[in-house]
């Protein structure tokens, strides 16, 4: 795919984080989708959303991700690595974030009620912190957006 910090190959990056967010269609689940590349833009672990069907209130698709990519390192610290998701992490994930040194984190749509990378705090740049990833938001965002807005649109 190319390196994952050129910004040319993020829309790319994004599209297979899209395709894992539709995948948690299938089980119900809010369409938010993970991929973790390597250093060389390799994709190393993708999730999505697994709450509903785990039952596991951490199952976020970045947590699951970066569980993945972790076992496939054979190392928690993941400083080299960059994590492409379709939403804006919460604080939970945007935590899980800065703990694993994750390099890079790049984001589609903005989350004005939990966004916690821009929109509500900026957990991961954080200058208190001993790790603070560097950060891209809004690619490919109205069509993350859109995945979003359509399923709760169903859902209400």
């Amino acid at each position: 795919m190319g390196h994952p910090r050129n910004p040319a190959h993020l829309p790319e990056a994004m599209g297979l984080a899209l395709v894992e967010a539709r995948a948690a269609l299938r089980h119900g689940d809010v369409p938010i989708g993970a991929v973790v590349l390597a250093p060389d833009g390799s994709m190393v672990a993708a999730a999505h959303n697994e709450r509903e069907l785990t039952g596991d209130p951490t199952a976020h698709a970045e947590v699951v991700a970066i569980r993945r990519a972790a076992e496939a390192a054979g190392r928690w610290r993941l400083d080299d690595h960059t994590l492409v998701v379709t939403l804006e992490p919460c604080t939970m994930c945007a935590g899980a974030l800065v703990l694993a040194r994750i390099a890079h984190v790049v984001f589609g749509a903005y989350d004005p009620k939990a966004g916690a990378i821009a929109s509500l705090w900026d957990v991961v740049r954080d200058s208190r912190l001993n790790h603070r990833p560097a950060v891209t938001g809004g690619i490919r965002e109205a069509e993350c957006g859109d995945l979003l807005r359509d399923f709760f649109a169903k859902h209400r």
